[in-house]
């Protein structure tokens, strides 16, 4: 099971449309300045064109299942670009649904469960092509947590700061579809969230366990949050990983990937150290 980590989806911060997409409350650099910026071209062509939202959507998963059937051929450069050409679809479905004002719970987990089987279908296919099956299963594994720490990380990160994010927008008024697709995201990912947002309570509680001041537990619980840990768990979003994953295909080292995806993983606790030296010195510096 691999988590949403969307260039820009995912949540929405209240008062929330069904499917809004948000800014991160830190950027993806590579979002930022690469697909961002193309996806905002793209959506010029395609407003005035009134393409529906989750066509885009299903036009990103073709690309992207286009780019692992390329991966499994061997074709690695043809693989890398439709990746890519995933990746700016993917930033562009939710921004020509804001400014066409189609915005829908549809299309919000469309693009979700879309993603998810995109990214299955690549595992699948660096482990036929690398014959490295047990690595490619471990990284299925470990790009699961990066991903789900990326999403959850943000939300959080807004939590503390005060803002409402509505992880799953309402689709019962939305029809079948919708809510089917609803359905698979509280089957699938739903426990995923709760699970890291849960941990990551629980080890603030326990920094926080004698402090008593409901200021000082809010200074801790913002440096836990800090913007240094979203920035770098930002970057290690999906838009980040096609596209590092694009340059070991073009490089012809796609089994790098793979390794690189278990460094992401491995950085994840490293982040968790420096949390609690952060949180302690916050309440000693409130106290002192």
């Amino acid at each position: 099971m691999v988590v949403p980590s969307e260039s820009e989806d995912a949540a929405s911060v209240a008062p929330p449309a069904a499917g809004q997409r948000w800014r991160r409350s830190r950027p993806e650099l590579l979002v930022e300045l690469v697909f961002r910026p193309l996806a905002s071209a793209l959506v010029s062509i395609l407003l005035p064109l009134r393409v529906p939202p989750p066509l885009v959507v299903l036009t990103n998963g073709v690309a992207g299942l286009a780019g692992a059937y390329l991966v499994a051929r061997g074709q690695l450069i043809g693989a890398a670009l439709f990746l890519q050409l995933k990746t700016v679809l993917d930033n562009a479905d939710g921004r020509l649904a804001r400014k066409s004002g189609r915005t829908s719970a549809l299309g919000r987990y469309l693009d979700t469960e879309v993603d998810l089987v995109v990214n299955g279908a690549l595992v699948v296919a660096l482990g036929y092509l690398t014959g490295a099956w047990a690595l490619a299963l471990v990284s299925l594994v470990a790009l699961t947590l990066v991903l789900s720490a990326d999403f959850n990380e943000d939300v959080l990160h807004r939590r503390m700061r005060g803002e409402t994010v509505v992880t799953q927008p309402p689709a019962a008024s939305e029809g079948a579809l919708a809510r089917l697709l609803a359905g698979v995201y509280r089957a699938v990912f739903a426990p995923q969230d709760r699970a890291f947002q849960a941990l990551a309570e629980k080890r603030l509680e326990r920094l926080l366990v004698r402090v008593d001041d409901p200021a000082l537990r809010r200074g801790g619980a913002l440096a836990y949050h800090d913007g240094f840990a979203s920035a770098v768990v930002a970057n290690f979003g999906l838009s980040t990983q096609l596209a590092v994953l694009g340059v070991c295909l073009v490089l012809s080292v796609p089994v790098v990937y793979l390794w690189l995806v278990l460094g992401c993983a491995a950085a994840l606790p490293l982040l968790e150290l420096r949390r609690g030296p952060r949180v302690r010195q916050a309440v000693r510096q409130a106290v002192g």
